[in-house]
């Protein structure tokens, strides 16, 4: 059975780990640095198992030494956002929780797959992947499957039809510039633009970019239930070695045109990790776009 640890006990990380024993997939580690929470969050869920007919094993605890030998680890420790901030805002403080978690990952679970969960999202990941020395195929960051998520229901029932039958993909960073690809976009194998007037279209692709801080603006909480099961679906990739194509924010060596930066793009993920990138051609729009996204992560970076 597969060990995976999350690093972080709040809301996503115990969504995770009640999803993951749900499904199954893996024993799970919950570890939070607050005294308490990951044991209690870990007890909650180990009594649901009965319910669920799940035989897998879930505990928690503040002491990192429990997630020896994790097949992959998730990290989702961080401030969250609150009203009225932006996933940048987050940058400072959050990369002081990297620089803490990742030497203990490291030190505990050298040949770990790394998902980092994190906001800002593109930058934790790369900094993540600096401070951890792992190869860039080990190291992934939770964004595009979420942000594709968004764009997918948004789409489906804009048209009111089944989200499934939706295809896309969102490119670039999580968050203003994030680039949901029209030209890609296929609901029933139509391409999008076929079915709705760009006007329409371009709300749509608002909504998906305003999405998060709309869900904390209603409810003042961070988002919960998407993240987490784009995370699962991300690990259920590794763990089963499915080779499925989600966005995923991933060291980009030439492709797409750039270099040495994380950003979120088509991957193929299997069981050793991120096994290719998927360059889809982008329209003249979409190119520009993107690069203003990516200009954007290079500042952010400079800046850390």
């Amino acid at each position: 059975m597969p060990k995976i640890s999350i690093i972080g006990a709040g809301a996503v990380g115990a969504q995770v780990a009640f999803l993951l024993v749900k499904q199954g997939l893996a024993d799970v580690v919950l570890v939070d640095v607050v005294e308490g929470l990951a044991k209690g969050k870990a007890l909650d869920v180990f009594h649901s198992l009965p319910v669920l007919e799940s035989n897998v094993s879930v505990s928690g605890s503040c002491d990192y030494s429990l997630i020896k030998g994790s097949d992959i680890v998730v990290v989702t420790a961080g401030s969250p956002r609150k009203p009225g901030m932006s996933r940048d805002d987050l940058v400072q403080t959050n990369s002081r929780i990297i620089k803490a978690v990742i030497p203990e990952v490291v030190k505990f679970s050298p040949d770990c797959v790394l998902f980092v969960v994190t906001n800002p999202l593109n930058v934790m990941t790369q900094l993540a992947y600096r401070l951890s020395g792992f190869p860039k195929n080990k190291v992934i960051g939770m964004a595009g499957v979420l942000d594709s998520s968004r764009f997918r229901a948004f789409v489906s029932r804009e048209l009111n039809v089944d989200p499934v039958s939706v295809d896309a993909f969102v490119l670039g960073d999580h968050g203003d510039l994030m680039v949901p690809l029209i030209s890609q976009c296929r609901v029933n194998n139509k391409p999008l633009t076929e079915l709705l007037p760009l006007e329409k279209i371009d709300e749509i692709v608002q909504k998906t970019r305003d999405s998060g801080a709309e869900i904390i603006r209603l409810s003042k909480q961070s988002t919960v239930f998407a993240p987490a099961v784009s995370i699962v679906e991300m690990i259920d990739c590794i763990v089963n070695d499915c080779k499925r194509v989600l966005s995923c924010s991933v060291l980009l060596q030439g492709e797409y045109g750039f270099n040495d930066l994380f950003v979120s793009v088509p991957v193929r993920l299997g069981k050793t990790g991120v096994e290719e990138v998927i360059e889809l051609s982008l329209s003249a729009n979409e190119k520009i776009s993107l690069e203003k996204a990516v200009s954007h992560i290079r500042k952010m970076l400079d800046n850390l």
